[in-house]
């Protein structure tokens, strides 16, 4: 059955009326669903890590474990991004889908054999980021079916959705597993990744509107602000993916007395989700880079509070301050994607007068450099789940604590605390810093 959609003008206010709108919510839907399951098979690894006693693997092995995942799923956004466009929404929603079957099946394979070697669940953990390239094709696909005005909150939707399944895993998973083993931490996704296909397959549309352009891609990513952004992406969107993955292992390594507590990392992914929205929220008002700006100095303060939880072994306040950290992160996530487009737009509108003809069309290119932009910055800003994870590992294999690390990411945020003053903020600056202070990007 083909389901291509040639003729799509959702920003017709009367085609949108007529039947675009439940075209859009539909597809918007069923994404959502393919895109959570990415989420929870990416990050499942980082509970089922945890339950890897019976192999006596350091924890600095059981954090690559963890990290690989991260550092392929990152990778794999790139070429994602280009799939739907490519292939077709639908199509492709379908096969990333179904993809997810080789993570679910080769961990339970993994974990039914005491005799598996390390290297096999490397290789096994690092199939696991085919999940992590569904956030790229899912939201590249849903923004051509929603008109401009109404791409913000359906993206967000899509966003928050996909984000929400690293909590499900860490809250789903120890239950399951408890109940019916470590191989049903794979097996038990597998009916769902059906369900999911099924629900794309028949539900879902292709557009033929959709394009994919890698030359524009290519072409933000020669920009100056795609590299700046990319690095401030790493400090949020990374830190939320790196920390959510990281906090059962690091909890369990530095409080073994404390296991039980796993039970409840699901809270810090959870809160990460859905305080996401907040950081738009805030920016719309106060501005992204505003916003921006002082969330960093909050997860530095927030990264220094957890070190003080591990150098006094005091349980409550790690946790407290483990949440606050990626409570932050979540803010973040929300302000620097809403600094993209603003950024875009203030730099091609840069000296035009506003109502002309050429106001209009570098207005219409920036919306074109901004949306590049964003696929190019997702890909690298995921990259941060694989630093923190590895950085948490080395520091224990080095010195027996993850101090090292905290110190690490705390001078971290500093950085990114400057350059978004430094870039966005300052209003003496010469040269284009002016044009985007004003632009309340």
């Amino acid at each position: 059955m083909a389901r291509w959609i040639a003729d799509w003008r959702p920003d017709d206010s009367d085609f949108w009326a007529a039947g675009g709108r439940q075209v859009a919510r539909r597809n918007l839907i069923f994404s959502i669903f393919a895109e959570h399951l990415g989420f929870t098979l990416w990050t499942v690894w980082s509970i089922v890590a945890v339950r890897l006693s019976a192999y006596e693997f350091t924890t600095d092995q059981l954090f690559w474990i963890v990290a690989l995942p991260n550092l392929v799923g990152s990778a794999l956004r790139l070429p994602y991004t280009f799939g739907p466009a490519k292939f077709g929404g639908r199509n492709f929603t379908v096969v990333s889908a179904l993809l997810l079957l080789i993570p679910a099946g080769l961990l339970a394979v993994a974990v039914g054999n005491p005799a598996t070697p390390y290297w096999v669940f490397l290789v096994i953990a690092a199939t696991a980021g085919l999940g992590g390239g569904n956030f790229a094709s899912s939201m590249a696909n849903i923004t051509y079916f929603y008109p401009q005005s109404k791409q913000g909150a359906a993206l967000g939707l899509n966003a928050a959705g996909g984000n929400i399944g690293v909590s499900s895993v860490q809250l789903v998973m120890p239950l399951v597993i408890g109940a019916f083993g470590l191989a049903a931490a794979g097996l038990f996704w597998v009916p769902f990744i059906l369900a999911a296909a099924l629900g794309a397959y028949f539900f879902m549309d292709n557009l033929t509107v959709a394009k994919a352009e890698p030359r524009e891609m290519a072409k933000a990513a020669a920009k100056p602000q795609t590299w700046i952004m990319s690095v401030l992406y790493i400090g949020t969107f990374g830190s939320f993916i790196g920390y959510s993955t990281a906090f059962p292992l690091l909890l369990t390594s530095q409080f073994p007395e404390q296991s039980g507590l796993t039970s409840l990392a699901f809270l810090g992914a959870l809160l990460g989700s859905l305080i996401r929205p907040v950081g738009g929220w805030l920016s719309d008002r106060l501005g992204g880079a505003a916003v921006t700006l002082w969330n960093f100095a909050a997860m530095a303060g927030a990264v220094l509070l957890v070190y003080a939880g591990l150098a006094a072994h005091n349980v409550l306040l790690f946790f407290a301050a483990y949440l606050l950290l990626i409570g932050t992160a979540g803010v973040g996530n929300g302000s620097t994607y809403r600094m993209i487009p603003a950024i875009f737009r203030a730099k091609a509108i840069e000296g035009l007068e506003p109502g002309t003809q050429a106001y209009d069309d570098a207005l219409a290119a920036g919306r074109r450099d901004a949306a590049a932009a964003i696929g190019f910055i997702s890909a690298v800003g995921a990259f941060g789940g694989f630093f923190i994870n590895r950085g948490f590992g080395s520091s224990i294999a080095a010195t027996g604590g993850a101090g090292a690390a905290i110190t690490a990411f705390a001078i971290f945020y500093g950085i990114c605390f400057v350059l978004t003053w430094f870039c966005y903020l300052r209003r003496h600056a010469t040269g284009t810093t002016p044009s985007l202070a004003a632009a309340r990007v």
